[in-house]
């Protein structure tokens, strides 16, 4: 079973920060896939089990860019 997470992030730009929050979001426990979109601020998390929200928010400010919500 998979979980889909969609969550907002501010301040991506380009592909390298797509790259960067996908990296962040990639090391927590039972991630197995992330897609960033700069241009919609939109990064889809699927993993094993859900995520807490702190973790997710944590992972994503540590790598310089914002956090702003779950959809």
């Amino acid at each position: 079973m998979s979980v889909t997470t969609v969550l907002t992030v501010s301040g991506m730009s380009c592909g390298h920060c797509e790259r960067t929050v996908s990296a962040g979001l990639s090391a927590l426990p039972g991630v197995t896939d992330v897609v960033a979109d700069a241009p919609s601020g939109r990064v889809t998390v699927a993993s094993a089990q859900p995520l807490e929200e702190t973790a997710l928010r944590e992972a994503v400010d540590g790598t310089g860019f914002t956090f702003v919500g779950q959809l």
